[in-house]
């Protein structure tokens, strides 16, 4: 079983009313080098401008980004290649980032190799620190930068430190 970190950057709050604008994710390994970076056109035309503004695109780059389905497809077999056993997604706000990946992969391909259900990084960092404030933002090495490579590979690294401070004998292939 392989840990897919996933970030996602949006036009708005929630699927099919809105659109994931890019999303990237890593495997979760010492090395951090299996990386994924997908930029989807638009399917929808509601956006909001200051959601867009976060992933750093204007309006009339992502109407030239490629079509989602291909990039799922994509998506898909990166992971098959990729994850060892079932890939499992974890992110740092799964009920955001979860939301678009899960409905892109049913809407455009009818499946999710994900399966029906994630991990919230953040969630687990609160409980090992017993500490609802505590953001795992802390013990990420790579600059949060709204670049969703780079984010999910800050929130691979909090990971990677977690399982070592805490032992939490995670796996980690």
């Amino acid at each position: 079983m392989s840990y897919v970190m996933v970030d996602i950057e949006s036009d708005g709050p929630i699927p099919s009313d809105y659109s994931m604008i890019c999303f990237g994710a890593v495997i979760v390994k010492d090395d951090l080098q299996e990386t994924f970076y997908g930029q989807l056109r638009p399917i929808s035309d509601n956006w909001i401008p200051e959601s867009l503004a976060v992933s750093g695109f204007r309006r009339e780059q992502v109407l030239t980004f490629p079509e989602p389905r291909g990039v799922i497809l994509e998506f898909e077999k990166w992971l098959e290649v990729n994850s060892v056993g079932k890939p499992v997604f974890i992110s740092d706000n799964n009920g955001f980032d979860w939301q678009f990946i899960n409905w892109y992969f049913h809407y455009f391909i009818g499946r999710n190799p994900f399966g029906y259900s994630s991990l919230n990084l953040n969630s687990l960092y609160k409980g090992l620190k017993v500490d609802i404030r505590a953001h795992c933002r802390e013990l990420c090495i790579t600059k949060h930068t709204h670049n969703p490579v780079d984010d999910a590979t800050g929130n691979a690294e909090a990971l990677i430190s977690m399982n070592e401070r805490y032992e939490l004998n995670l796996k980690l292939v």
